[in-house]
């Protein structure tokens, strides 16, 4: 699954295909809200939502994208492994639990979602097999530094499609990113708005103003052409338009290179630098 360019709607490897701008839920709480959620993203244009078992909405976001209309099969649903279901075993269990939990017939990406020591490997091996039985069309990793993946690449019959990690304009991230490049497996960045805490950086601003987008619109375009795929936050109509219009702008060489000089180390949630 390599990055398409910029002005691609996906990235794919082989006949698969993610969309570059996703919905993330983490946080968002279980029950009507997630569901309505959703829904609404997805009436609005969105083909890809990114749950895990550890956010607890994986029902509610099966059931609004069931509430939709949408057909299953053009929608692109992320899920993820938990660290207390590691092993070869335990994660084919976990993974059984979730298309329970979602009364889906299969997912489109399943992810590693913590780089846990000791028995990732293994949960590796249970990973490809889901591949192979077709019940994940695809399968990745979240939180994976470079050493990380290298002793997955030592090891996997198959690479990951994808690495998903936190990435914005102030955690460019950008060792990883090549290492993703040489082996040909895509990158989504979590809290690519920086949860909120770098929108008003005169810098984001002037290029907002000079861009005629808004601050929002600015970080997402960074990662989207920097060949990322984004997972913002939303939980109104307003800022699921915002975020999705992100796509539809384009930045100057100027205004990325303004962006690029912002590197910072900012990390806003898990730090996976040092995980064994």
């Amino acid at each position: 699954m390599r990055p398409a360019s910029a002005k691609s709607d996906g990235t794919s490897r082989g006949a698969l295909s993610i969309p570059r701008v996703g919905l993330g839920v983490f946080r968002m709480p279980s029950g009507t809200a997630t569901r309505e959620l959703v829904r609404e993203a997805l009436t609005l244009g969105y083909r890809h939502i990114d749950t895990a078992r550890i956010y607890g909405n994986e029902r509610d976001v099966a059931d609004g994208v069931r509430d939709s209309g949408v057909p299953r099969d053009q929608v692109f649903v992320t899920t993820k492994l938990w660290n207390d279901d590691h092993g070869y075993d335990p994660a084919l269990r976990a993974f059984d639990a979730a298309l329970e939990r979602m009364r889906f017939d299969y997912v489109d990406l399943f992810l590693i979602h913590w780089p846990v020591p000791g028995k990732r490997k293994e949960s590796w091996r249970a990973l490809e097999r889901l591949r192979s039985d077709g019940r994940a069309r695809a399968i990745g990793v979240s939180n994976y530094m470079q050493h990380h993946l290298d002793e997955l690449l030592a090891h996997a019959t198959e690479p990951p499609s994808v690495n998903q990690i936190e990435a914005s304009p102030f955690l460019q991230q950008r060792e990883v990113r090549a290492l993703c490049e040489r082996h040909g497996i895509a990158v989504e960045a979590y809290s690519p708005l920086t949860k909120g805490a770098k929108l008003s950086h005169p810098v984001v601003q002037r290029v907002a103003t000079e861009s005629g987008a808004t601050a929002a619109q600015v970080l997402l375009r960074w990662g989207l052409q920097r060949g990322l795929i984004v997972l913002p936050k939303a939980s109104r109509r307003a800022r699921l338009e915002e975020n999705l219009r992100s796509q539809d702008a384009a930045l100057s060489d100027e205004a990325m290179a303004s962006l690029d000089a912002l590197e910072e180390g900012l990390v806003t949630g898990w730090d996976p630098r040092r995980a064994p």
